[in-house]
Parts: structure tokens; sequence; C-alpha cells
């Protein structure tokens, strides 16, 4: 099991064991700084938890890598979003 599944609760877990990303070598997952995260983002793409994983993200402030889709400027910019009121549960369009 990945040092990052260790880390989280199990009640919480039970969406990482789903993920399409699971077996997937996590360094795709938190490229270098200007790298490509489109296939990151693909492997994301079709995932039955993808909006689990990200508000797993947003709950816990992750600051680096790709989680649930999105990158972490996009985060930043979906957590700003949130707190001016302008959306409030995540949705398939974040």
């Amino acid at each position: 099991m990945h040092e990052l599944f260790r880390r989280v609760p199990e009640e919480e877990r039970r969406w990482q064991e789903r993920a399409n990303c699971l077996g997937v070598d996590p360094e795709l997952f938190f490229p270098e700084r200007g790298a490509s995260t489109r296939e990151a983002k693909s492997v994301c793409a079709g995932c039955a938890v993808r909006l689990d994983c990200l508000e797993y993200a947003l709950r816990n402030h992750e600051k680096f890598g790709i989680w649930g889709g999105l990158s972490e400027r996009e985060r930043r910019r979906l957590r700003r979003r949130r707190a001016l009121g302008e959306i409030g549960a995540i949705n398939a369009s974040a």
C-alpha cells in the first residue's frame, strides 16, 4: 500500500481503494514544476471517485499534486470561489 494511503484513517480509505490511480506510479500525480499534468488528469477523468478525491484534497489542504483531476492552482481557485460563496458543493464542472 502506498504511503499516502497509510496516513488516511481506514474509514476514509474506502474511496481510494476504488480509484483509477490505484497501482499507477504516484510520481505521475506530482509532476515537476512546469511539466504537463495531462496524463495524470486523464487517469482522473473517468474515475468513479474523482469527486471524493477532490473533496479529500480540499478538506485536507493538499498543496501539491493532482487530486480529483485538479492541479494545485485549480484547487486554490476552487477554494477561493467557495470562500466567496460563488459555489457550494463540488460538481462535475468544477
